[in-house]
């Protein structure tokens, strides 16, 4: 897996329902997750591949020096074992954690 932002092309807005139906036939384990506004995450890591699909609010990861900012729709490729930190949105953040154990 590449990390990659994956921007939401749709005029309408995501389904949680549709988005968590593409992760499964993906072969992710989905969770969903919400946080309260201005919820932070320390610099952490994950021992499987991780895609972060956002269906409310607003969240920004950072890898490195670099920012990844979703927003409804979005989605971001998170590969294992990439140290990155998090921050929700003004107005929180709901979104999808998919999970992929890599063999």
């Amino acid at each position: 897996m590449e990390l990659r932002r994956i921007p939401w092309d749709r005029d309408d807005p995501p389904g949680e329902g549709t988005l968590r139906r593409r992760l499964e036939e993906e072969g992710f384990e989905v969770t969903a997750w919400r946080d309260p506004a201005d919820r932070r995450y320390d610099a952490h890591r994950h021992a499987c591949d991780e895609s972060l699909w956002v269906v409310r609010g607003e969240i920004v990861l950072r890898v490195g020096a670099d920012d990844y900012a979703l927003g409804p729709g979005d989605r971001l490729l998170l590969p294992r074992g990439t140290e990155h930190t998090a921050r929700a949105g003004p107005d929180g953040a709901t979104y999808l954690i998919g999970q992929r154990r890599v063999e």
